[in-house]
């Protein structure tokens, strides 16, 4: 949420880290409820990471994999944020709106790409060979 007084720049203390952190687990509590496509990227997260995490021969590499996952889900909570927004405003087509939502998607999809070409130029050659 945006500061209240404009030109703050004072940082916001414990008992606003504290919302911040409330605000943002509302955020996923909602997704994991209303998005099946959130809930299927995190079950690929849960299957994911603890190989990332056995395989990968250092923590950059570790790092690097898991952080690909994380973006997935990033990018989906995004996504979710924009087609909420598209459609408080009435379920009617427009092309905007129709727009606005694919590239959302493509994002998610630019993003799971970068998954499985992670995933196999780091350790296809190590378990293939």
């Amino acid at each position: 949420m945006a500061d209240t007084e404009q030109g703050s720049f004072l940082p916001r203390g414990p008992v606003g880290v504290w919302r911040a952190l409330i605000w943002s687990l509302k955020g996923l509590r909602a997704a994991w409820r209303l998005e099946s496509s959130f809930r299927l990227e995190v079950y690929v997260f849960v299957l994911l990471a603890p190989a990332a995490l056995h395989w990968g021969a250092s923590p950059l590499e570790k790092a690097w994999l898991v952080g690909s996952l994380l973006l997935v889900l990033s990018a989906e909570l995004l996504n979710s944020a924009i087609e909420a927004l598209i459609e408080r405003y009435g379920a009617e087509y427009h092309e905007l709106a129709g727009r606005a939502k694919d590239m959302g998607s493509a994002a998610v999809f630019v993003l799971m790409l970068n998954v499985v070409l992670s995933f196999g130029l780091l350790l296809g050659p190590r378990l293939l060979g």
